[in-house]
């Protein structure tokens, strides 16, 4: 069963999953507030709030936390060919996995020890207008998730730092981050993800 993981709290995969990981998915998940009342309340909370447009992305950074690469819906593969972006959902309608981010742990370069998952609204609709928002990582192996982490904060900001993956002496580290930001693009919220995992 997979763990769920509060803020700031961190997993090793292997002992998860049990055996050598060699591909993870890290799925993102929303959904729209239900705007509900009648056509002023409607108005006021942005027109129904009918689809919300947010993008998963990865940034990927070095042993000494300087970027490499970002996986985005501009660029939908890394330059390497390890990271792997679904595509753009514009809606978050729907139920499981809004975006799906596919690694190749195999494939990674050897310099490459950190990524930096990140959802962030291009149109700068805010997490006020977000429910169910949440990132879990998957063994693609075996389609088995082996942990979750819910968004629950709401408030204005349009970005969020979700959680990183960090290579280490015993395999690879899952951590819940949880840290909301102002950034529309990945590339906005580049030194935040720096600062998360360094923290």
């Amino acid at each position: 069963m997979a763990l769920t993981l509060s803020k700031n709290q961190s997993i090793s995969l292997e002992k998860t999953a049990g055996t050598g990981l060699t591909t993870v998915s890290l799925g993102l998940g929303w959904d729209p507030v239900k705007a509900t009342g009648g056509f002023f309340s409607k108005l006021l909370s942005g027109g129904g709030n009918d689809s919300i447009d947010l993008d998963a992305s990865c940034i990927v950074l070095d042993g000494d936390f300087q970027p490499v690469d970002v996986v985005w819906f501009r660029q939908l593969t890394s330059r390497d060919g390890s990271i792997k972006h679904s595509g753009d959902n514009l809606t978050g309608e729907g139920d499981g996995d809004d975006e799906t981010i596919h690694v190749d742990l195999q494939r990674l370069p050897a310099d490459v020890k950190h990524l930096v998952f990140t959802v962030n609204s291009f149109r700068g609709q805010t997490f006020d207008q977000v429910e169910n928002a949440y990132c879990r990582i998957v063994n693609a192996s075996g389609k088995q998730e082996l942990a979750r982490f819910n968004l629950a904060e709401k408030g204005k900001h349009t970005g969020v730092v979700m959680a990183s993956l960090s290579r280490g002496g015993n395999g690879w580290e899952f951590k819940a981050i949880g840290r909301s930001t102002n950034g529309r693009t990945a590339e906005d919220l580049v030194n935040l993800a720096i600062d998360a995992v360094r923290a």
